[in-house]
């Protein structure tokens, strides 16, 4: 069964679609099966793993708002072992569609059914933002990967993300948790980076990831051709750290789900005693 992790941020430029590329390629790279759901109209994930956005025919608008299945929708990378659902422009009306349209917040967990055992790990890449397309990836996910730049004003908008999944964990989507928050951009010259580092560590303590992705050029470069930077510059500092997070996260991701076990062991606990008090009650 396929675990899904959303990255997100409401904050634009903070690395969510670097990380969803690269992390999912790395992964991609250790024999794991991935699939990466972009839902950000402006398609930066979808042009930056090689896809021509003049090629595509349907892409995730077509999943959430006309019900197209999501097979039809997936397209292989160049990376192998990674497919896409990709997006385009078209995506952009589509908070104002869903608005109209039953079952709006569950729409793409719905879809991802049809393929969810068909991989290992579904990286679904926000928007910045927190409306409707956000709220569909928060439901339909097992955990969110919260990538944090290392600058002055990294944790101003944190409280508003954190309230949203607290909503989505209250109306939809009961076992969603923070699967770890990813520092992102880091300059080691600066001493804002060690003290926004230290700040994130107060508040989130052991759910920050122990990799720190530092400023570097090739990351920068890599997406304009195309490629992850595991297939750009597989010697360059950015591929190193992002491997090194790709080894990270399936452990993180299996501590999440034990506990979700492990909280679901105690609920069939508690209602199989209920039960147990009914049915003594009705005898």
């Amino acid at each position: 069964m396929g675990y899904v992790i959303a990255l997100a941020n409401q904050k634009g430029g903070v690395g969510k679609t670097t990380t969803s590329v690269n992390l999912g390629a790395c992964l991609a790279n250790q024999g794991q099966k991935i699939l990466l759901v972009d839902t950000d109209a402006q398609g930066n994930a979808t042009s930056g793993i090689g896809i021509q956005k003049a090629n595509i025919q349907k892409d995730i608008y077509d999943v959430l708002v006309n019900e197209t299945p999501i097979s039809e929708v997936i397209l292989p990378t160049n990376h192998p072992g990674m497919d896409i659902v990709p997006a385009t422009i078209q995506l952009s009306g589509a908070e104002i569609e869903l608005t109209n349209l039953m079952a709006r917040e569950t729409r793409l967990k719905d879809a991802l059914q049809e393929v969810h055992d068909d991989y290992d790990f579904i990286l679904i890449d926000c928007p910045p933002s927190l409306g409707l397309l956000t709220i569909n990836a928060f439901t339909a996910s097992d955990s969110i990967l919260i990538p944090v730049q290392s600058e002055y004003y990294a944790l101003e908008g944190l409280s508003q993300l954190l309230n949203t999944i607290k909503l989505v964990q209250k109306h939809f989507n009961r076992s969603l948790r923070i699967e770890g928050v990813l520092l992102t951009m880091f300059d080691a010259r600066t001493n804002l980076g060690a003290q926004v580092n230290a700040e994130v560590q107060k508040y989130f303590g052991d759910r920050v990831y122990k990799t720190i992705i530092p400023r570097n050029v090739r990351l920068s470069e890599a997406p304009s051709h195309g490629l992850a930077i595991i297939d750009y510059d597989p010697k360059s500092r950015g591929a190193e750290v992002y491997s090194q997070l790709a080894e990270e996260v399936p452990r993180s991701a299996w501590q999440v789900r034990k506990r979700l076990e492990k909280a679901s062991a105690r609920e069939l606990t508690r209602c199989s005693r209920k039960m147990g008090w009914l049915t003594v009650s009705m005898m």
